[in-house]
């Protein structure tokens, strides 16, 4: 498509410039940034594109949480975890202790989170899109323009907090940001689906569907050459639902979520690959899958990596695998380091378990996240909370999963109302001595640690204006 300027005529839209905090992205981190600065006492709107919130864990279809523990206890508490506990409850299969890997009922996540946010005082709007950012000056967004079935409509508040997962509202502000590794080589998507009418004895009895188990029928079905649509030996299951199996498979390479070009051919790519599942799983494991249907596709990409936008300050390597602690730290994050095979690697993921390439945490640790990371540089009046953090793309893998994203979230709508307050609007210059305060009495884990008598307001402004 050769694309060419096309001016359109000035003409007014309907503008509504009541709002303390716009939030921009329905997933983990917009409904708790949202539901906070809504208890805050922000008079908040979010918007999201699709029919639903949940992002991942309900559009997307991802069937499993990732951990919520250290392997010791909870500690993406919060939100996160009464988000967490309501999700699980009433799922028979599941221990009620269980942390980890636990499975997502995704109809009931999205009525957890519509309840959430309605019972805060949040005015959502969905199959909302954002379509522009508008500039009052250099550091500062004046307004957003959002389409819908009722036109454009722009909007503005004192604080917009980007949840979009791609920094779409950031980058268009004009944030410095980063994508994908040197060449600009993004983790695969995965289209997510589930089969139902499966049988559950069979399921438990037959083998382990993943590629972690080296007897996985998945390695019989790509040397059988029978199923092209299916590109590498990623199968991670789960039983969601009586008889029913929300599945984490297959890579698809070179998406580009922010293209919307490319993720169209990914999402019909993606259908393609989960019917051949499908059949594929029903001539290998009849006995489990033989009468299987498959109900559903993901309405979104399971997408793992867009943009990185760079904030007051970049997470990095050495300190994930320094356990590293913050003044301003606003939530922990114990998850492994989970970098998805590029292209090249899945011809010989043989030879690589790509959840054992990197060390492991112990029992017990974690690393801090800190807020200067959700300071996007240059902006005064934004925030950035969800997998667009700013870090080095090594620790993105680690720090892209939904139970870190709400609990990044919840800082982030903290921080906005916080932000309020402030003679002149700048998220930079918030005192995180009060927002981690403020965290805490709202349940989060952050553990004492020595530098907690440091100024860390001063810190944050010495350090946003280097």
């Amino acid at each position: 498509m050769n694309l060419k300027s096309f001016s359109l005529p000035a003409r007014p839209i309907p503008f509504d410039d009541s709002w303390d905090v716009i939030v921009v992205g329905g997933g983990p981190a917009g409904c708790a940034a949202a539901i906070a600065a809504a208890e805050e006492g922000a008079k908040t709107l979010l918007i999201e594109s699709t029919g639903s919130l949940g992002g991942a864990g309900t559009t997307a279809l991802v069937p499993t949480w990732c951990p919520f523990s250290d392997q010791e206890k909870i500690i993406y508490r919060g939100l996160a975890e009464k988000i967490f506990q309501a999700s699980k409850k009433g799922l028979a299969h599941i221990e009620p202790d269980r942390m980890d890997w636990v499975p997502i009922d995704p109809e009931k996540l999205k009525r957890i989170y519509d309840d959430l946010v309605t019972e805060a005082g949040v005015e959502v709007l969905f199959q909302t899109t954002l379509a522009s950012v508008e500039m009052a000056s250099a550091r500062e967004v004046n307004a957003i323009v959002v389409a819908n079935k009722a036109g454009l409509t722009a909007f503005k508040a004192k604080v917009f907090i980007d949840c979009t997962g791609d920094g779409d509202l950031a980058a268009w502000a004009g944030a410095l940001f980063q994508k994908g590794d040197d060449d600009g080589t993004t983790q695969p998507a995965t289209h997510c689906f589930i089969l139902s009418n499966v049988d559950e004895a069979a399921y438990h009895r037959g083998p382990s569907l993943h590629p972690n188990n080296k007897k996985s029928p998945i390695f019989d079905i790509l040397a059988s050459g029978k199923y092209p649509e299916i590109p590498d030996s990623h199968l991670c299951n789960t039983l969601i639902g009586p008889g029913t199996i929300g599945f984490n498979a297959g890579h698809l390479w070179k998406v580009d979520n922010t293209d919307p070009k490319i993720a169209t051919k990914a999402l019909m790519m993606g259908r393609k690959m989960a019917e051949a599942f499908h059949r594929a799983l029903a001539e290998y494991l009849p006995e489990a899958f033989g009468r299987a249907f498959l109900v559903t596709t993901g309405s979104v990409l399971g997408v793992r990596e867009t943009r990185r936008i760079i904030g007051d300050y970049v997470l990095t390597l050495q300190d994930y695998m320094g356990r590293q602690s913050f003044p301003d730290e606003i939530c922990r994050n114990s998850y492994f380091i989970d970098l998805h095979f590029t292209k090249d690697e899945a011809i010989h993921s043989h030879k690589i378990d790509v959840e054992t390439r990197f060390d492991r945490y112990g029992k017990g640790e974690s690393h801090g996240i800190p807020y200067r990371c959700l300071t996007p540089r240059g902006l005064s009046n934004v925030l950035v909370a969800g997998r667009s953090i700013s870090c080095e793309r090594i620790v993105h893998g680690s720090i892209r999963v939904m139970p870190v994203c709400l609990a990044m979230g919840e800082a982030a709508g903290v921080a906005a109302a916080q932000s309020l307050q402030l003679s002149s609007v700048d998220v930079h210059q918030i005192d995180t001595n009060q927002l981690r305060h403020r965290l805490r009495t709202r349940g989060a884990y952050l553990p004492e640690i020595a530098s907690d008598s440091i100024d860390s307001k001063k810190s944050l402004s010495a350090l946003a204006s280097a």
